[in-house]
């Protein structure tokens, strides 16, 4: 299960680049993460770590980084953390993702031997037979696109259960 963006500066209220409807999906991340560390399931944090420059950032987000301006998700900063009610434990992994750098998930999740995920976060092109997504685990710039996002993952083949589904099919398999 990968878990991204539930970092403060992304869902907080007073987040540099707050994302609505973030907060509400907060419980269901919570549960959905719990869910999966009873199952055995690994638990992978893919989160953003900026240098304060923002050198790493993508070129059409260098403008929220200047000299003596804290950018989103600066390393170190408050807004890089987890939000409130999300701990990365002994066992989960952490993946710290920045345009300088490629994500690193397929190989890591290969290393762990993982067969399917449980996120859209790159899994379609890295041909993974198994994607699920929890639609009322995510959210999107507004519930417009949310429903989307949602539209397009499911004529990917994604699967796109609720986080009840989910647990359900979880505790069947």
């Amino acid at each position: 299960m990968s878990i991204n963006l539930e970092q403060n500066d992304f869902i907080a209220d007073d987040g540099l680049v707050k994302m609505d409807g973030g907060k509400a999906i907060l419980p269901n991340v919570i549960r959905a993460v719990e869910i999966a560390r009873q199952r055995g399931i690994l638990v992978v944090w893919v989160v953003r770590e900026h240098n304060p420059l923002g050198r790493d950032v993508e070129l059409f987000r260098r403008h929220q980084y200047s000299p003596g301006k804290v950018g989103p998700a600066v390393k170190g900063s408050r807004g890089a953390e987890l939000v409130d009610g999300l701990v990365i434990r002994e066992g989960d992994y952490k993946l710290v993702r920045h345009a300088s750098v490629p994500s690193s998930l397929h190989t890591s999740t290969h290393s762990f031997k993982v067969q399917g995920l449980i996120t859209a976060f790159d899994a379609i092109a890295l041909d993974y037979q198994s994607v699920t997504v929890v639609v009322d685990a995510t959210a999107a710039a507004t519930p417009d696109v949310h429903a989307a996002n949602i539209v397009d993952m499911k004529n990917f083949g994604i699967a796109t259960p609720t986080l009840q589904e989910w647990s359900e099919r979880v505790a069947d398999a």
